[in-house]
């Protein structure tokens, strides 16, 4: 009998498609060759590796599972996989191509104009343009719809008037999806960087997501063209799809973070000499590397069969939820378990546990917190509500 592959227990190579691998065997090589020699370094410095950037655009990388507009067009499964390597590097990484793809690109190319579409997906699919998503707020997160950010008609346009609070890519973006309420109903805006009354302040003193551009916008008046509204957009579930998109792609982040935490243990408990024999030849060591492979490999059967249910149009936003949750919750208990194996070594950001639990914080909380995803499958399966 054939040996287990630890980090594949279940053989699921053998169901992605040769295109599939090929596509995360690409990303991987540049994952590993290029990102993780540096992402130490800028997570210390609390800034984006924004060398990366045009490769990232080069291998299409962004908006990978967009149709049409300059977008590769590839399989949801192979988008997953996708975001799987870059958070096995940094959560930073997979939240600059997630936000990028899932957050600017979905909204235009589900809600925008034919001529919003081709001005501006091409240009995001080759990080050409960078782009960033306004939701959220300083006093309405779980709740977008209670929103203050307002929109009012004028003569040539649109004038913007709020703020957003934790918006991933805001500093570097040159363009930004912002939600606001017109006439009492949410709509999504293009707002370009250097409009009249829009700015983007960095947001500091983070101890999680370091590497990420993280921002605040402020719309002062901020003027747009009438062209600026995304025509298709009408009411919170526009801005609740493209989080269904984000949801889907953290799911599979959050597996790649989890990963990387795990591999990194595994080799230093068979090296780690304690006792006169390494650390992982001790029971308790085994309990833990028992637990994580078994958590790493029902997130792997998650991810996987929720992509295959994308790529089918069958997928509920409430399966996402699912994934995202389970996902991140584990994730986050398998990169602390692994601080633990990795000793005192584990608080030095030479190994990956502790940085990936200091992001994993963040990323269990964001695009839904782990409370919220539990409301929503409570909703799913007693039909009752009890957000309110």
């Amino acid at each position: 009998m054939a040996n287990l592959n630890p980090v594949d227990f279940y053989n699921l190579d053998a169901q992605f498609s040769a295109e599939e691998k090929a596509v995360r065997d690409q990303v991987r090589e540049f994952v590993r060759k290029e990102a993780a020699a540096i992402i130490r370094d800028h997570f210390r410095a609390g800034t984006f590796p924004k060398e990366l950037i045009e490769p990232i655009g080069e291998m299409g990388l962004l908006g990978a599972n967009l149709q049409g507009y300059g977008c590769p067009g590839l399989n949801n499964v192979a988008y997953g996989l996708i975001l799987q390597e870059l958070e096995w590097c940094d959560s930073a990484l997979r939240s600059f191509g997630s936000v990028q793809g899932s957050l600017v690109m979905y909204p235009i190319w589900a809600f925008g104009s034919e001529e919003q579409k081709n001005k501006y997906l091409p240009k995001l699919a080759k990080a050409e343009l960078i782009g960033c998503f306004g939701l959220t707020e300083p006093d309405f997160g779980s709740n977008p719809g209670g929103m203050a950010t307002r929109a009012q008609k004028t003569a040539n346009g649109y004038t913007l008037n709020g703020r957003k609070m934790w918006i991933t890519n805001g500093t570097m973006a040159d363009v930004a999806v912002v939600w606001a309420k017109l006439d009492g109903d949410i709509r999504g805006f293009i707002v370009e960087k250097g409009a009249k009354g829009f700015a983007a302040k960095a947001m500091h003193g983070k101890l999680s997501l370091r590497a990420s551009d993280t921002a605040e916008l402020l719309l002062d008046d901020c003027q747009v063209p009438q062209n600026a509204i995304l025509p298709k957009s009408a009411g919170l579930k526009s801005p609740l799809s493209c989080l269904t998109q984000a949801r889907y792609g953290i799911a599979w982040g959050a597996l790649g973070a989890a990963i990387s935490c795990y591999e990194e243990a595994l080799r230093y408990a068979q090296g780690r000499v304690q006792f006169g024999k390494p650390i992982a030849a001790f029971q308790l060591t085994q309990e833990k590397f028992a637990h994580m492979v078994t958590e790493i490999t029902k997130m792997q059967l998650l991810c996987l069969q929720l992509g295959r249910m994308k790529d089918q149009g069958k997928v509920h936003p409430a399966q996402v939820s699912l994934a995202k949750r389970n996902n991140c919750y584990h994730a986050l208990e398998i990169a602390r378990a692994c601080r633990e194996i990795l000793g005192a070594n584990g608080i030095i950001d030479d190994y990956v546990a502790m940085r990936h639990a200091a992001n994993l914080e963040s990323v269990k909380t964001y695009e839904g917190t782990h409370e919220i995803h539990t409301l929503i499958l409570g909703q799913a399966v007693t039909g009752i509500s009890a957000f309110e």
